[in-house]
């Protein structure tokens, strides 16, 4: 893997000499920050070598370097799934590309469903920690010891710091904010009744089929993250209701104004 990022990271640099410090990775229906970033240089992921290709129609395959609040930071606009066919490897390959071009901090955000009967659709929670349903994982096979350790301990996952700061900004910005525990399934259906009881039971306040693979490998390269999920549907398996994506987009829109917010306090305190 480490020789496909190092290609990868030739590549950008070529045409991006500034070293970003923050790196962003915007989920479904969560892509309008980019709005505001003051942009130097957009990539389509289709350029860049060894890069997957984003095969979800609402995912935007871009890859944007510039400014946010005065910081170097670079943007996925559109991610990568393990329904899409991809490898969990395939999938988190932008994240060690970003360690090599200098970032220390990653932001994650995403859409997902509810569990938790507080929560309702448009509400932002911080992700605390995550379950990983997803069966594979993208350090699975040879390590390479000069990215990251055999056995990487998950310990402080989602950094204590940026939630704090994360809080903190919610705070003043007046936005309610939820804290839970994410788990990824492997998608690309939503979950029955059932699956739905069975992930409250273990433990989880969200769902969704991303975020965690990324996480890994950010940790692995000792990155440090925040995640923020989006509830754009709720899964109360006695409650349940039939869901459809343009509910689900909906919902994301509504509540990306507050997302966005909370991104950009943060990284104007990082």
């Amino acid at each position: 893997m480490r020789s496909s990022a190092v290609e990868a990271v030739n590549y950008i640099r070529k045409k991006v000499k500034k070293k970003p410090s923050i790196g962003i990775i915007l989920g479904s229906g969560l892509g309008r920050l980019v709005n505001v970033i003051k942009t130097e240089q957009i990539f389509d992921y289709r350029e860049i070598p060894h890069f997957p290709e984003s095969t979800v129609s609402f995912h935007k395959g871009s890859l944007i370097f510039g400014e946010l609040k005065g910081k170097q930071i670079v943007a996925m606009q559109g991610r990568f799934h393990y329904y899409e066919g991809y490898s969990a490897r395939e999938i988190t390959l932008p994240v060690v590309v970003m360690k090599l071009l200098g970032v220390k901090y990653l932001i994650i955000s995403n859409a997902s469903g509810g569990l938790n009967p507080a929560f309702s659709p448009g509400d932002i929670m911080l992700i605390r920690d995550h379950i990983n349903l997803i069966p594979d994982n993208p350090l699975r096979g040879k390590n390479d010891a000069r990215l990251g350790p055999r056995f990487p301990d998950m310990y402080h996952c989602y950094d204590p710091k940026l939630l704090k700061i994360a809080r903190r900004v919610a705070l003043e910005n007046k936005i309610v904010i939820r804290e839970g525990v994410y788990v990824a399934v492997p998608g690309p259906n939503l979950e029955t009744a059932a699956e739905y009881r069975f992930l409250r039971i273990i433990g989880a306040d969200a769902v969704g089929m991303s975020t965690v693979p990324e996480v890994i490998m950010a940790r692995y390269l000792k990155l440090r993250v925040l995640g923020i999920s989006v509830i754009t549907d709720m899964g109360i398996a006695d409650a349940l209701k039939p869901a459809s994506l343009v509910k689900i987009l909906k919902a994301a829109a509504s509540a990306e104004p507050d997302l966005n917010r909370v991104i950009i306090g943060v990284v104007s305190s990082l």
